[in-house]
């Protein structure tokens, strides 16, 4: 089992940035890939970023290469977002998830273990 905590989320004009901590507890964090997912009220929970176990490959959503990026400290047992250039449409509940195997998958039910997710809105 690996238990996730999520923090950072809030309220961000458009421009603005956050920074999203996911913090992981259990079993053996650096044998995970993880992910960031995201969803918007009324829409379907969708993909933004995930990286390799050690940190060294990443994938990301069209809708937020460039401006985003994932990143992951195995000591600290911690994977983060950054969030740059943030729009209103990057309003949602974003979620940490955590699979073993391939970091490239993007759909939700490849990942086994989620987080209760943090709300993040950006105001026009």
């Amino acid at each position: 089992q690996v238990q996730l905590v999520e923090s950072g989320g809030g309220l961000v004009q458009a421009g603005g940035s956050l920074r999203l901590s996911c913090a992981a507890s259990g079993r053996t964090f650096s044998a995970y890939a993880m992910a960031w997912f995201r969803q918007a009220p009324g829409k379907e929970r969708e993909f933004v970023a995930s990286v390799s176990w050690s940190g060294g490959s990443t994938n990301y959503a069209d809708s937020v290469k460039g401006r985003f990026t994932i990143s992951r400290d195995n000591a600290k047992n911690t994977v983060y977002l950054q969030m740059n250039s943030l729009k209103p449409e990057d309003t949602a509940v974003y979620y940490c998830a955590a699979r073993s195997g391939s970091y490239y998958l993007t759909a939700p039910r490849q990942y086994d273990y989620w987080g209760q997710g943090t709300q993040v809105t950006v105001s026009s």
